[in-house]
């Protein structure tokens, strides 16, 4: 049995706009957000910390290692898909500068990415394989992975049987800790699994 506990990062100065590859630190919200995250990792026993290594999300990671005494084990897979020149944008900004692009992104995601960006299918391949690689590592024991919303939202889909709309959801809040186990998950609600990604606009993306 393989049990993830995956942790979104606490919340930066940018929340709001495309944050992918962008590195802000975690703000002073974010900071507490995760404290009350890594007492609730606490009581999980959790073996190993692996996470992102964008400073949000490493931050995190080091605050839950300090509180159970646990390493970070770093992993570039585990980052946000890119945005491109969307970084550091909203959606109005976006709309707005780039018109074209964001009309075709909303009728053709997953199928083409933010300019200059990472296409989707590049972001699905490295994430699967990070997760599959982690579900190994994972066997028989809990192991924490502080990420990204975006990545969480995948994983839980593709690999734990929540429908799209479920993971969106429980992966909404800055410091959200959403457990799950193969091949089957602890959460009640639908285990669908869903097989195409939805834009979301209008939504958080700082992710």
């Amino acid at each position: 049995m393989s049990t993830l506990v995956f942790v979104r990062h606490g919340e930066t100065d940018v929340a709001g706009t495309f944050c992918g590859h962008s590195d802000p630190d975690l703000n002073l919200a974010g900071e507490l957000q995760i404290t009350h995250a890594a007492e609730e990792v606490a009581g999980l026993g959790v073996r190993r910390i692996y996470s992102s290594d964008l400073r949000r999300a490493s931050r995190s990671a080091a605050v839950i290692g300090e509180r159970i005494s646990l390493n970070v084990e770093l992993s570039d897979d585990l980052r946000e898909m890119h945005f491109g020149f969307w970084e550091g944008l909203n959606w109005r900004q976006i709309e707005d500068r780039f018109p074209q692009e964001a009309s075709r992104w909303l009728a053709e995601f997953p199928l083409c990415g933010a300019p200059g960006g990472e296409e989707y299918a590049a972001f699905a391949g490295r994430v699967d394989a990070v997760i599959a690689t982690l579900l190994q590592r994972a066997q028989g024991l809990a192991i924490a992975v502080v990420t990204h919303r975006g990545v969480m939202s995948y994983a839980l889909t593709k690999f734990f049987g929540f429908s799209e709309e479920e993971a969106w959801t429980r992966t909404a809040p800055y410091g959200s800790v959403v457990i799950a186990t193969c091949p089957r998950v602890r959460l009640s609600g639908s285990t669908k699994c869903g097989n195409r990604c939805e834009p979301v606009v209008g939504k958080e993306m700082s992710l």
